[in-house]
């Protein structure tokens, strides 16, 4: 679907109004072997390269570190930033011990639209046209902060528009990853983008004082039960994707699903909990529900997640709400330092086999999935090799690696996970 009311997203007052010559002079420029010779380029840079660069970019101070770990011995380190408290906090999702206040009085930072940060809006709308990305101007949730304490998480979040996001913020990603890519330097002063809108890391840390936009993305484990293919062992199907190249964020990457922005869909004040926007992105990412799709157009139910509008394998989570039967968790917290993302890495569990037995065959991934993956938890060689992919997005493979940790946590026989240890 293509952009759907760009004159919406009206930035301090129309800043784009005057820039209509530069965008139709940019689509002329856009052609198809234009856009295929980006996206291959941009395609090349690895998750590893990002993560250089942006720890080079950045003098972190104070309790904040770039989040490293080390896989089976493998290390590697992430553009997500963290600290200690907000890791492996395993923080049980829709059982009263996270809560998220939405605050409808906050008021959103202005955007000032002018030279470098123009152009790059003008920019970002002309290729979202040639290529069809569905950009739509939702309200999403911004982060005004969080509190993490053992077991416990909560936080307060604002609103803002989607197209407020897509033309300021979100334009950093590939504003690095074309500078990497181009062999250009990547130190402050020389992304124009950067420079002005997360310049340092009191600029990433805080928040409340910019426009801080992002969500939960879950690492999905489903016990299935004895099969012989398996040895006659019992596991569990650990689901990862590769992203399309038609979605905004990490496009063409590997990614845990689901994965989505934190965002209402009817009740702003109910879907500001994290468990709200995980059980949507299930329906939407992994069972066919079109519907609760913000990039399709205006919600016109009154309840989209009421019991009676569900899909099958989601009516059966609902039906069965004990946390012995399946959970959701918040593994672990960070910023992401790409883009300023707030990250809530999680884990959705489902401990009955039943479950796959009756609904493993409807998980199949929407528009925003090129491809699924589906690895099994008695694989450790595998889990291994995947976690040293290069084709990681960088909060893919945080979430990941924190899923992981907390998997091994819970043991059992249908276990053989790598090692994975932080070294922050």
């Amino acid at each position: 679907m293509p952009v759907r009311d760009p004159s919406a997203a009206e930035l301090d007052g129309g800043q784009l109004a005057g820039a209509d010559h530069v965008l139709r002079a940019d689509l002329e420029l856009l052609d198809r072997d234009t856009l295929e010779a980006r996206a291959h380029r941009r395609g090349s840079v690895t998750r590893a390269q990002v993560a250089e660069a942006l720890a080079g970019y950045y003098e972190l101070v104070g309790p904040h570190r770039f989040c490293k770990a080390a896989v089976d011995g493998w290390r590697f380190a992430t553009s997500v930033i963290t600290q200690p408290a907000w890791l492996d906090i395993a923080v049980t999702l829709g059982h009263d011990r996270d809560d998220i206040i939405f605050d409808p009085a906050a008021p959103l930072p202005a955007a000032e639209l002018a030279g470098a940060t123009l152009d790059g809006a003008v920019r970002r709308l002309a290729e979202t046209l040639a290529i069809g990305t569905r950009l739509v101007n939702a309200p999403i949730y911004r982060l005004l902060g969080t509190a993490i304490t053992p077991g416990r998480l909560s936080g307060t979040v604002g609103l803002a528009r989607f197209m407020d996001y897509a033309l300021t913020l979100d334009l950093l990603e590939n504003e690095l990853i074309d500078a990497i890519s181009q062999a250009r330097p990547t130190v402050p002063g020389s992304l124009p983008l950067r420079d002005a809108y997360l310049p340092d890391t009191a600029a990433i840390t805080s928040p409340g004082g910019r426009l801080c936009a992002g969500g939960p993305l879950a690492l999905l484990a489903i016990a299935r039960p004895v099969s012989r293919r398996r040895g006659g062992r019992a596991d569990y199907a650990l689901i990862i994707q590769e992203r399309s190249g038609r979605v905004l964020n990490s496009a063409r990457r590997l990614a845990v699903i689901p994965k989505g922005f934190h965002e209402p869909l009817v009740d702003f004040s109910a879907d500001a909990q994290i468990s709200a926007t995980l059980e949507r992105e299930m329906e939407e990412e992994l069972f066919g529900r079109a519907e609760v799709d913000c990039t399709a157009g205006e919600q016109l139910a009154a309840d989209p997640m009421h019991a009676s509008r569900l899909s099958p394998p989601m009516r059966w989570l609902v039906s069965h709400p004990d946390p012995a039967t399946w959970s959701a968790e918040c593994v672990g917290f960070g910023l992401n330092a790409m883009t300023g993302n707030f990250e809530f890495a999680s884990l959705i569990v489902i401990h009955d086999p039943a479950w796959w037995d009756e609904h493993g065959g409807a998980i199949q991934a929407n528009w925003e999935t090129e491809g699924i993956r589906r690895y099994s938890s008695l694989d450790r060689d595998q889990l291994a090799e995947l976690a040293a992919d290069p084709a990681w997005s960088n909060e893919g493979l945080f979430a990941f690696c924190q899923a992981i940790r907390r998997l091994a946590q819970l043991g059992g026989d249908k276990m053989n996970l790598p090692d994975i240890t932080w070294e922050a």
